[in-house]
């Protein structure tokens, strides 16, 4: 049976079950935003070994050249693996027949319909946020759904703040009014 969206009690389930298994196999929350930096570390640690044995953060995620950490593992294969799982639950769970959507509805109300203004916007908010992840110390997934899952409170806090944040963000981008367009009510039908 084809379905036009997943159930969000089948994800969170689905969710809940993954996370369960990282930390039974792996002794890790899941999280993504490490990934980036522990590459970015990796080659600093090829390209410059002596810069990247005298930086500490480097060293945190890479290790040094005579006692290295593995750049790919198991996080890295989670973020690899987004996109085409992204991609298999939309054919799985997609509409075929609806077309792509290259700039929403909204976007363009407020900042035009051009493709390159929206991934570019797209692409800075991205940047902007792995930024701020890793000065927290970790990203939404890791804060928010890995420490919401574990009770912690700095996971909790974390959610709050995002929603806190967020919304006003969100009026603030694109205002307050309903721009979704409600369909007529057919005449004669009951």
């Amino acid at each position: 049976m084809k379905h036009t969206h997943w159930s969000p009690y089948l994800a969170g389930a689905l969710l809940g079950a993954l996370s369960w298994i990282t930390f039974a196999t792996m002794h890790k929350a899941l999280g993504v935003s490490t990934t980036p930096v522990r590459i970015v570390a990796g080659v600093e640690r090829a390209v410059a070994p002596d810069a990247a044995a005298d930086n500490a953060y480097v060293t945190k995620y890479a290790g040094t050249v005579d006692e290295p950490k593995p750049i790919i593992e198991w996080q890295f294969a989670l973020v690899a693996m987004l996109a085409p799982g992204a991609l298999i639950g939309a054919k799985f769970f997609g509409n075929e027949q609806r077309d792509p959507e290259y700039v929403p509805d909204l976007w363009a109300k407020r900042f035009g319909p051009s493709r390159s203004v929206r991934y570019a916007g797209a692409f800075l908010g991205g940047a902007i946020l792995l930024y701020g992840a890793r000065m927290a110390g970790g990203c939404t997934s890791g804060h928010g759904l890995s420490g919401g899952m574990q009770l912690s409170i700095s996971g909790w806090i974390f959610m709050a703040a995002f929603f806190a944040a967020g919304a006003p963000a969100a009026i603030l981008l694109y205002g307050t009014s309903n721009t979704q367009s409600q369909p007529e009510p057919q005449k004669g039908a009951h």
